[in-house]
């Protein structure tokens, strides 16, 4: 059988890009012919034995200009060639055509009226091109929807909003994502790939919780994070997140809680950072479905979220605890205090928080994906072709 991906990345280090690839990895290790329309494309997959068709809208930041142009070029090269394809699997704006599953990442049509939203925190000439390019994509999106025969969310949050711009509920599938639960793991010191906190220049013998995410803009909502801590004295947290011009820094200071705020800049070493961690704090004021959540939960941090993360019915009831709103500055520092200040509770969150992590392979993202688009995995390995 032979499958497409049309996105416009199937690579890791980027959220979007990795799910898609390790879809495409499975169904390569499953025997099925798989060919990537797509921008980029991770060498290990063509050496897989997927085939490339390039995608090249000659633009690499993601803006108007490119999303029109890779949809464009994208029917152009299926156009011909639909009847090829058992299934055809494409990410939101990317193809215009009739397809199997169009999986949603993100909505526009529901970002658009958020609070949050870039046009109504910001001005000026950025909010204006920031309110066009959601309207435009959420256009879009509507019009790729209803051309595909499926639509996948990324998490229950992403469904509710589907359907709140007029996708039929009977036509959604919730998808979730997956974790690399072997690089996502807990260490003990002696246990081979256990590193000290020393050897992360992070402070030894103090509950310390780990921030990971955007740091320039306030959508990450590291700044009700300060403000709790100001308030929970025992605690210390480290923040990977490219610092730059961020305001983030000087607002610790301003806070007085710039001794236990550790600004670590733009890390690869997240695994490392999160073996090294006591708990896990993303309280986003919008996130479909963040990996860092579950790369979090897999690593044994108990976690401390918002509703407004997609994902965060992972953790609720089950392996910390969830805020109603991101801006909820109490709850917030309840969730804190008891993580701070209780390390029998925190060892037992620990313990159910790999749980959950375990529950939410690659393989059984994958497989949810196979069984939507009504694959069997009995396909022959020999009859994978190569690029």
């Amino acid at each position: 059988m032979r499958i497409a991906i049309v996105t416009h990345n199937v690579r890791t280090g980027d959220g979007q890009g990795r799910v898609n690839y390790e879809l495409a990895r499975y169904l390569l290790s499953k025997g099925f012919r798989v060919e990537i329309f797509a921008d980029r494309v991770s060498d290990d997959l063509i050496d897989a034995g997927a085939r490339w068709t390039p995608v090249k809208p000659g633009f690499q930041r993601v803006d108007l200009l490119k999303v029109w142009r890779f949809r464009r070029l994208a029917d152009r090269l299926l156009r011909n060639r639909i009847g090829e394809f058992d299934a055809i699997v494409a990410c939101g704006v990317v193809l215009g055509l009739p397809h199997h599953l169009n999986v949603a990442h993100f909505v526009h049509g529901t970002w658009l009226n958020s609070p949050y939203h870039a046009a109504k925190v910001r001005r000026g000439a950025d909010a204006a091109y920031q309110w066009a390019f959601s309207r435009i994509n959420a256009t879009w999106e509507k019009e790729v929807f209803s051309r595909a025969r499926k639509v996948g969310a990324v998490s229950q949050m992403v469904r509710e909003e589907l359907v709140q711009i007029g996708v039929p509920p009977e036509k959604i599938h919730v998808l979730g994502n997956g974790v690399d639960t072997e690089e996502f793991a807990p260490r003990t010191p002696g246990q081979p790939g256990h590193i000290s906190r020393r050897d992360l220049n992070l402070p030894e013998s103090v509950p310390l919780a780990l921030f990971v995410g955007d740091i320039q803009s306030p959508i990450k909502n590291l700044d009700a994070v300060l403000e709790a801590m100001a308030r929970v004295p025992s605690m210390h947290l480290a923040v990977a997140g490219r610092v730059g011009s961020s305001p983030y820094p000087a607002m610790a200071e301003r806070l007085g809680v710039g001794d236990r705020v550790h600004f670590l800049d733009f890390r690869t070493d997240i695994a490392d950072l999160m073996r090294a961690a006591d708990f896990f704090v993303l309280v986003s004021r919008r996130d479909s479905c963040p990996l860092v959540l579950l790369e979090a939960v897999s690593s044994g941090l108990p976690v401390v979220t918002a509703k407004t993360v997609g994902n965060s019915d992972l953790v609720e009831g089950k392996c910390g605890f969830v805020i109603e709103s991101p801006d909820d500055i109490d709850g917030l520092v309840a969730a804190l205090e008891t993580l701070a200040n209780n390390p029998v509770e925190r060892a037992q969150l620990s313990t159910a928080a790999r749980a959950v992590g375990l529950e939410n392979t690659w393989d059984r993202m994958s497989e949810k994906y196979a069984a939507v688009l009504g694959l069997g995995v009995t396909a022959r390995r020999s009859d994978t072709v190569s690029a």
